[in-house]
């Protein structure tokens, strides 16, 4: 037992002289942080969403694991370490705390597996059982975990090496591999039904990406609980591979979180933003009818400073209608046909054809003027297709020589046609 501790005094207190490693190790100290607050933000975009649906079990269970990852790498922080140990003047009390953090962590992952097995419906009989075992599992678990802590002797404090300090310490060793074992086979589970997941038709485009990161997150997991594993059992042989546990295991403990945050986050945020863009693209597409119909109207749609790219779109797409439908009363439909067939002739698709054989009307009623009728005394047109197109009209206008082309084709003969920029 003496030969180990001096082992760990050697590389907790002369770090100095071990060159890269020691670089290493200040960097990765430092960076505890920066997986904190990324999970953080995490949670923070998820929040109100998880109140809002607080009773649906896998939201819930999102919450929970954001929670209990940010509050590990707050609390496995060395300087959070000692602040706790100073503050409860009990030496290396730290260990079980962060080690009932990660046990938690642990349960989240299992529970946030049965719900996404039930989805959003009801969850079954045979889920609340498996869910109550989770928890009586990862809670026995617990509470073994500060059982073995008070039997154990671990008079000296280590911030950021007890694992292998204290690896062949009676009761201390089994708290240590209680921890391992049982984070090991909660990512071992998880890991398997995200990949499987994965692999299923018919998901989200940013679905599948987030679930990718969370992925890719416990995989890194699984080296994290192979480089602590291995530095552990080093110690059991009489061996030295701490650094495994000092430098190798927090980087790849880092990684992972931001890897996991990133997957929670992903799909949330990029269905937002894809949205977001969406509404603003479909405003800025009908900038050209909207134009034209201000131009008939004389006046456009009040700015409102604060109104949401949904209302921005609805106002302007309920302006276009309004003002285009008494002026697609008077459109000459024999014109429209005219336009149709001169665009499918210039080789337009089909789609694209009926866009600018329905502009090419629009503008020649605009034209027209008010008091034209529609058409040499033809029925009243069907406006139906025309209201419900205004995207692919505006689309159409936004090219005013292959409007230009189409409507000198149109014409019919003693007809002239103004030049429309």
């Amino acid at each position: 037992m003496s030969d180990g501790r001096e082992r760990g005094d050697a590389m907790g207190g002369a770090g100095a002289a071990m060159g890269p490693a020691s670089f290493l190790s200040e960097f990765y100290t430092s960076f505890w942080w920066v997986p904190a607050a990324v999970l953080a933000a995490a949670l923070a975009i998820k929040l109100p969403t998880i109140i809002r649906f607080w009773s649906d079990p896998l939201l819930r269970a999102v919450g929970g694991l954001l929670l209990l990852a940010c509050a590990v790498f707050v609390f496995v922080a060395p300087s959070t370490i000692a602040w706790v140990n100073r503050v409860t003047g009990v030496p290396n009390i730290s260990a079980p705390w962060v080690y009932s953090l990660l046990t938690a962590f642990c349960g989240s992952c299992l529970v946030l597996i049965i719900a996404w097995r039930d989805g959003l419906s009801e969850r079954s009989a045979a889920s609340r059982r498996a869910t109550r075992r989770v928890l009586s599992a990862y809670g026995g678990v617990i509470v073994a975990l500060w059982v073995l802590f008070a039997l154990a002797d671990v008079p000296v404090e280590r911030t950021r090496d007890l694992d292998t300090y204290y690896a062949t310490t009676p009761f201390m060793r089994e708290e240590i591999l209680l921890y391992l074992l049982a984070h090991t086979t909660a990512v071992l589970i998880t890991s398997k039904l995200i990949w499987n997941w994965i692999r299923t038709d018919g998901l989200d485009a940013w679905l599948r990406w987030g679930l990718k990161f969370l992925g890719i997150g416990y995989a890194l997991n699984l080296a994290f609980d192979a480089a602590k594993l291995t530095a552990v059992a080093a110690r059991w042989t009489g061996n030295d591979l701490d650094w495994l546990s000092l430098d190798v295991a927090p980087a790849l403990a880092c990684l992972s979180a931001v890897s996991i945050a990133v997957g929670f986050i992903l799909p949330h945020a990029g269905q937002y933003l894809h949205e977001r863009w969406r509404l603003r693209l479909a405003h800025h597409r009908l900038r050209p009818l909207y134009r034209l119909m201000r131009s008939v109207h004389g006046s456009g749609v009040p700015f409102v400073l604060r109104a949401s790219p949904e209302l921005r779109l609805t106002r302007r797409e309920t302006f276009i209608r309004d003002v285009l439908l008494p002026l697609a009363r008077r459109t000459d439909e024999r014109l429209r046909e005219r336009a149709h067939a001169a665009a499918l002739g210039l080789g337009f698709p089909p789609e694209r054809a009926k866009a600018l054989a329905a502009a090419v009307a629009i503008l020649d009623a605009v034209d027209a003027g008010p008091d034209a009728d529609g058409g040499d005394g033809a029925p009243g047109p069907d406006t139906t297709d025309l209201l419900r197109e205004i995207g692919a009209v505006s689309r159409a206008l936004r090219h005013p020589e292959d409007v230009r082309e189409v409507r000198v084709r149109a014409a019919a003969p003693g007809d002239t046609v103004a030049v429309t920029e």
